[in-house]
């Protein structure tokens, strides 16, 4: 069986007056266990559209998804939102944070989601917030943090269900630099070393070197982008 996530094909139409848009063009991605691969791309050109269909929010219209073997195309709506909750860990934009909960309830809250939370759950969120940098943090709201520590705490939530694949939506969009490098160089890390396949969103063309594969993403089309030998990316 294959592991991680196979799209083949996979277009996505939409309704437009009388007339049938493509925002996704028979799209096909192969990522497997510990590959971390960026997707690049103008506003409107489809990245959207496809990290919804990746990440099981949204059915395509033709073509198939799956992940580790199993095609999710025809699963039900309540099917989708096991696999969501238990196969996929999406860290946003925004760290989307509870106000409310300090950050070892961030986790603990996705565990109480999928049943009761057990010693072990809590022992596996403290644990993987000490390895993010965030041992120190626990009991501190998201009012008390850096940008760099909320979306650190939305990479561990990303993790606690121990997901297949983890999808990122424009992680460093409201970082700067030095956190921004920080941030990406985390959740490879994290791919890697947990053998998660990973897509990553990205309009910020500096966080690519930490990528095996980038793809350029224009007018619903997927094309595999040329790495220089600097590792530099051609898109």
């Amino acid at each position: 069986m294959t592991k991680g996530l196979q799209m083949s094909e996979v277009t996505k139409y939409y309704a437009e007056g009388s007339n049938r848009i493509a925002a996704l063009d028979h799209v096909s991605i192969s990522v497997g266990p510990g590959e971390f691969v960026a997707v690049v791309g103008p506003s409107g050109s489809g990245k959207s559209t496809f990290l919804s269909i990746a990440g099981a929010l949204l059915k395509a219209s033709e073509g198939d998804v799956k992940l580790n073997g199993y095609n999710i195309s025809t699963l039900t709506a309540k099917e989708l939102s096991n696999i969501r909750l238990r196969e996929i860990g999406f860290i946003m934009q925004s760290s989307n944070l509870v106000p409310y909960l300090n950050v070892l309830d961030q986790l603990l809250i996705v565990k109480r989601m999928s049943g009761k939370v057990k010693r072990e759950d809590k022992e596996f969120a403290a644990k993987l917030l000490e390895e993010l940098g965030l041992g120190s943090k626990l009991k501190s709201l998201p009012e008390e943090l850096s940008g760099g520590e909320k979306q650190r705490t939305a990479i561990a939530r990303a993790l606690i269900n121990n997901p297949n694949v983890i999808l990122a939506d424009e992680p460093t969009a409201s970082l700067d630099t030095k956190r921004a490098h920080e941030v990406v160089g985390l959740i490879a890390h994290e791919v890697k070393s947990r053998r998660k396949a990973a897509i990553m969103v990205t309009h910020d063309e500096r966080m690519l070197e930490y990528c095996d594969k980038v793809y350029r993403m224009e007018d619903g089309k997927l094309s595999l982008a040329e790495m220089s030998r600097s590792r530099g990316v051609h898109v």
